[in-house]
């Protein structure tokens, strides 16, 4: 009878402690937004030459806050730039760099 209850007992945790994580899990779209971009990085003799920000994709945004994604997007490519996967030794390694930013920062990127 103990070891039926206690077989019980855990099976009850188990279940809660999977139900709060895969709650927690999706609790980032409600407060977030995702913003995809493309980038190219070219690179000569196993060096970046120079990184491009091919395209911002976000339909709600002004050109200013295009403007400051494309800038952390140019950052995050370079930062990828140094990923063996990434590395090419002539030529253009093309990107998608996905960005999320919360809503109430994205709000704040205004122009002065």
């Amino acid at each position: 009878m103990v070891v039926s209850l206690r077989k019980y007992q855990l099976i009850i945790l188990l279940i809660s402690c999977l139900n709060c994580a895969f709650v927690n899990a999706q609790s980032y779209k409600k407060d977030s937004l995702q913003i995809k971009t493309y980038t190219r990085i070219e690179y000569r003799n196993n060096d970046v030459k120079d990184i491009k920000v091919l395209k911002v994709i976000c339909d709600y945004c002004t050109d200013f806050q295009k403007q400051i994604i494309g800038e952390e997007a140019k950052r995050r490519a370079y930062q990828e730039s140094f990923y063996p996967e990434n590395k090419l030794k002539n030529g253009d390694k093309k990107l998608a760099i996905y960005i999320r930013i919360a809503k109430l920062d994205f709000a704040a990127i205004k122009e002065d």
